[in-house]
């Protein structure tokens, strides 16, 4: 009677043990060798397929979904952290809003390592909230409140912000609150706002950021010999962010395509690029394309 049952209005052999077809979604040989190679290749070796995805969404190309990445990178023994990445771990973020550039900024100081014991270079940065755009940078080798006046200003003049709102977030560091800072930020416009106490991961958006610069492939492997060398590494590393870096938590786009205002025509683009892929195949898909919707 089960024997019945399993056969009964099926066009194939439903028995556990029995013998199926592939399923029509499955890639070929051809496809999971074209998905490890693109992986591969020197330009995405560094990135997890949640960074390839968009990248060959923007070039109009479609190969197959992150989860194939990651399904084929798996059975070919390549799941894993790639290039210098380590595993992100989850933070608080501030309770500031933005919907649009330029309204609130973030800013830190990191320390560079340098090739004497005990010395170190300070990158001072600025980023905005809303676009993740490195706004401000410089390099010195002190910290200081006066330093970090200085770059807010320049940072406001370089953004054009004379007369607009803008708040700016930071921990409670002696630069950050230090009375220079403070005048300039009064002098300006600029409304302060700081991390509360005791809590180290209220500044989550610059720590985010100094992490991703501390394992990107740009990273250096040995120490900065000069003050000249940490500056000009770190503006190669600012071009690199605002211009080149997909950002995950801006659907992959660019940190300068957001500031621009270009994201919502990027991302109009890459729907329209699954919904073709789709079209041409359609045994490949099981639901809706993936959601490219990024709200203000």
């Amino acid at each position: 009677m089960r024997t019945v049952q399993r056969w009964d209005g099926r066009s194939e052999d439903g028995r556990p043990g029995a013998v199926r077809s592939a399923p029509s979604n499955k890639l070929s040989e051809a496809e999971r060798a074209q998905v490890l190679a693109i992986a591969n290749e020197p330009a995405y070796a560094s990135l997890a397929p949640h960074q390839i995805v968009p990248q060959l969404a923007d070039k109009g190309v479609y190969v197959a979904s992150e989860s194939t990445f990651y399904r084929v990178l798996k059975a070919a023994g390549q799941q894993h952290d790639r290039g210098r990445a380590r595993r992100p771990s989850r933070r608080v973020v501030t309770t500031h809003r933005a919907d649009g550039p330029n309204q609130v900024w973030c800013w830190d100081i990191t320390w560079l390592p340098t090739t004497v014991k005990g010395q170190f270079y300070y990158w001072y940065m600025m980023t905005d909230i809303y676009s993740r755009k490195l706004v401000a940078n410089e390099v010195h080798a002190s910290e200081s409140a006066e330093l970090a006046a200085r770059l807010l200003v320049n940072g406001c003049l370089r953004e054009g912000l004379a007369g607009r709102p803008l708040v700016l977030h930071s921990d409670n560091g002696a630069a950050m609150k230090g009375s220079t800072m403070l005048a300039a930020m009064q002098n300006l416009g600029v409304m302060p706002s700081f991390s509360r106490p005791r809590v180290s991961n209220d500044n989550a958006y610059a720590e985010s950021l100094f992490r991703t610069a501390k394992y990107c492939p740009l990273w250096p492997e040995k120490p900065f010999d000069t003050l000249a060398d940490a500056r000009v590494w770190v503006q190669r590393f600012v071009q690199w962010y605002n211009e080149a870096h997909r950002h995950s938590g801006i659907k992959y786009v660019t940190p300068a395509q957001r500031h621009r205002g270009e994201a919502p025509t990027l991302l109009r683009n890459r729907i329209a690029v699954y919904e073709a892929a789709r079209h041409r195949q359609p045994q490949r898909w099981s639901g809706e394309i993936r959601n490219w919707t990024l709200p203000d």
